[in-house]
């Protein structure tokens, strides 16, 4: 099944939006554009940028043609509401509203405006007209915002959200590590999508903040305090390591598939490069994919710790820019 996605971004995220719904959706995302054609089925909900999914159902050379095939479908709900989906062109809401009632004027069923039990969208897209089950997005990084730690530096919450479905388009079978955890917001992000995730950091205030933040949105305890530069893909207890909280820790196991981290950094002071290169060499030994945010240029460090980068972009928040690296 063919799937139209329509997204919205803020031009400084516009890099970001590209790189995620790429990964996400395996599809081009052309700059500028405002939808996506995929054949995979993403949960809008689960993008910042992501506004609707439009499940094609059919397909038309003409508005008129939709609407006889529309004729044949019952909806499944006692109610349903028709959508216009606004794709490669705009269309006023007078047209919008025009088109929506006539293709729901041809659906079998009983039409409900305000809370339908089915939803439908309808778009014009290439010269083409398109039907089908329309599904919303949710902003549930919105709702993440509100947590009782924070950090003036953390990453916003829709950039972490982005991030992490950079580093995990599939979710089932993924197991992720977040080395530098600070507060905890890429964990938030993650266990809200259902991903298999851990994180752990040196600084023992960040880790208490951690886990009152995970605890406030019910979610449990995954975070534990250690160097991530002592840390052992295999278990291995190196010179100097944190003791793990429980000798089954997730972390004790196989090395990851997908690791995020989120590079420190000081306003008033730069992490020695030396010390940047032991992180990402532990980085390099704990998984095979990772995505690497950082404000500053670290390739070379990146390249001598064994990583090729394979995609990247940048985010920019006023005269302030971070990297978005993905290496293998």
């Amino acid at each position: 099944m063919k799937h139209i996605y329509v997204y919205a971004c803020h031009e400084d995220e516009q890099a970001l939006c590209q790189l995620e719904l790429r990964t996400l959706l395996g599809a081009d995302v052309v700059l500028g554009a405002r939808y996506a054609v995929s054949a995979r089925r993403v949960e809008p909900s689960r993008s910042p940028f992501l506004k609707l999914r439009l499940d094609v159902l059919f397909e038309a050379g003409s508005l008129p043609e939709l609407a006889s095939q529309v004729a044949t479908l019952t909806a499944q709900g006692s109610t349903f509401k028709v959508a216009f989906a606004e794709t490669d062109a705009a269309v006023s809401t007078d047209r919008q509203r025009e088109v929506a009632r006539e293709i729901g004027r041809h659906l079998r069923g009983k039409a409900e405006m305000r809370r339908p039990e089915q939803w439908f969208a309808v778009t014009e897209l290439g010269g083409r007209w398109l039907f089908g089950h329309c599904s919303y997005g949710e902003a549930v990084w919105l709702q993440h915002q509100q947590k009782p730690q924070n950090y003036s530096t953390a990453l916003g919450t829709r950039v972490a959200r982005a991030v992490v479905n950079i580093a995990v388009p599939e979710v089932v079978g993924t197991r992720v590590i977040d080395p530098c955890c600070g507060i905890g917001t890429v964990l938030v992000e993650a266990m809200s999508m259902g991903i298999d995730i851990v994180g752990c950091d040196i600084n023992p205030l960040a880790v208490r903040g951690a886990r009152v933040n995970l605890d406030h949105f019910g979610m449990p305890n995954v975070v534990r305090l250690a160097d991530m530069r002592t840390l052992s893909p295999a278990g291995e207890q190196e010179m100097g390591a944190a003791q793990p909280v429980s000798p089954n820790s997730p972390q004790d196991q196989a090395r990851y598939d997908a690791l995020i981290l989120d590079m420190p950094y000081n306003l008033c002071s730069k992490l020695p490069e030396d010390e940047q290169l032991q992180m990402l060499q532990s980085a390099r030994r704990l998984a095979e994919r990772a995505v690497i945010i950082t404000t500053e240029q670290i390739d070379p460090l990146l390249a001598e710790a064994g990583f090729r980068i394979a995609e990247r972009c940048a985010v920019h928040k006023g005269n302030f820019s971070r990297q978005i690296i993905v290496c293998m």
